[in-house]
């Protein structure tokens, strides 16, 4: 199965082979990212060189995203979860996030807010002071 068949020929997209619970922050970035540019997708259950490994426990996995998202971004962005069965039984969770209208998108997850962009598929971090001396 084609990733592009999952989620479109034009959406960014960011692999996962699974949730990271307690490094949320590892996939909150693109989250973020997403947000701030133009859009994207997060699959989780899938490996960086694309081979579908499924997630053991994709409806409890989702309902942790969702919570992480709504916990430790800010302003919480427009995001959908969706479920990908494939033919031989494996299950994808994608995340879908969309184009954000109040951006900047933060990640505050670990006290300090932190803006993240994706550019030419290149994903830069900024803490706040950095991002306003760009901006000056």
């Amino acid at each position: 199965m084609n990733i592009k068949d999952l989620i479109g020929e034009a959406t960014e997209y960011d692999k996962k082979l699974a949730l990271e619970e307690k490094k949320p922050k590892s996939w909150c970035k693109s989250v973020s990212a997403f947000a701030n540019t133009f859009g994207g997708a997060l699959i989780f259950g899938i490996s960086n060189d694309e081979q579908i490994v499924g997630l053991e426990d994709p409806k409890g996995d989702a309902e942790k995203i969702s919570e992480a998202i709504k916990t430790r971004l800010d302003p919480i962005p427009e995001f959908k979860l969706r479920f990908h069965k494939t033919v031989d039984g494996k299950v994808l969770v994608i995340l879908d996030v969309y184009k954000g209208d109040e951006t900047p998108y933060y990640y505050s997850g670990d006290g300090v807010l932190e803006v993240m962009l994706s550019i030419l598929l290149y994903t830069f971090f900024s803490r706040i002071f950095d991002l306003c001396c760009l901006l000056q």
